[in-house]
């Protein structure tokens, strides 16, 4: 893909360093970007919901380097990357993350990480379509109301709304939920998005839908409102991150936000069980940087249950 967008020395203030020292007390950063997308319908509309904001872009990065903390540069560039992939509309993104002020004792101008992640080097962008667990279980999935849980911006609601679903995708991140009701809107697709911090509000209205999907996302103390909120005959699609992939890739970086082993299973005991599955799923979404076609990784934990009619 030739069409790109170029965003040039980018500088901000991040926490990164071995030492805790860095890691507690912001520094300068940089980065430059090459973000690869069709840009001929914005040539031929000139029309900015045709392309990408990168003025949305450099928020993001900018408030994923303020909010978190990387030992290495390598990291924060992965995540940077991970960010900027969530969207549909970018499918490859080049990007070059370096301090400005580096702790050596000899003088350098920076030092970083150049990494590219996308469809065009061997592993597809994180929501360059529905995801594939979703998709082979379409078979099973009832028809109604949808509710897509840290949706994004929203590859799966895209897909269920297209099979037919009234979706409604809710996440906490207000540039996402924008992306995605602009996306919607554009296809003339019923999605309904709703702006929640399910960490501070995890509720959700019993029995009111008949499919509730969620991936890469764990709240255990949500899973029961799950439950609850389906119909009877309605059906959970779950998969996340397994305890494996932060053991071997540190992705997530937070074991809370893995799965044990069995674990998916037993918070969903209630229910009745119609696929699952756990272990490495190689050339399927990146961990970490970690997986290429034909290595082992992610490591994944994936079920469909269905609630009793």
């Amino acid at each position: 893909m030739a069409d790109r967008l170029v965003i040039e020395r980018l500088e901000f203030e991040g926490f990164v360093g071995i030492d805790e020292s860095e890691r507690t007390t912001p520094q300068p950063l940089a980065v430059d970007l090459e973000l690869f997308l069709d840009l001929s319908q914005a040539i031929s509309t000139d029309n900015l919901q045709n392309t990408v904001d990168y003025a949305t872009v450099a928020k993001k990065i900018v408030a994923t380097a303020k909010q978190e903390q990387f030992c290495l540069i390598e990291t924060l560039a992965e995540r940077l990357a991970e960010v900027i992939l969530e969207g549909p509309t970018i499918k490859e993104v080049r990007l070059w993350v370096r301090k400005l002020r580096p702790p050596l004792k000899i003088s350098v101008g920076s030092v970083g990480a150049r990494i590219a992640r996308g469809c065009c080097i061997g592993r597809p962008s994180q929501n360059e379509s529905a995801a594939s667990w979703l998709v082979n279980h379409r078979h099973l999935l009832p028809r109604g109301q949808a509710l897509d849980l840290a949706s994004g911006e929203g590859r799966n609601a895209l897909f269920l709304a297209q099979q037919g679903f009234e979706v409604h995708a809710w996440d906490r991140n207000k540039d996402s939920l924008e992306a995605l009701a602009a996306k919607a809107a554009s296809l003339h697709l019923p999605i309904t998005t709703r702006l929640i911090d399910l960490e501070q509000e995890p509720s959700i209205p019993v029995e009111t839908f008949d499919l509730i999907v969620v991936f890469y996302y764990i709240q255990r103390n949500l899973i029961p409102a799950i439950i609850k909120s389906l119909r009877p005959g309605g059906i959970v699609i779950y998969e996340t991150f397994l305890i494996d992939n932060h053991q071997r890739f540190n992705h997530p970086r937070r074991r809370e936000f893995c799965l044990g082993h069995n674990e998916l299973l037993l918070l969903f005991s209630e229910l009745r069980i119609l696929a699952y599955r756990e272990g490495a799923r190689p050339g399927e979404l990146g961990a970490g940087g970690c997986n290429r076609e034909g290595q082992q990784g992610p490591f994944l934990a994936s079920l469909v249950a269905q609630r009793p009619a």
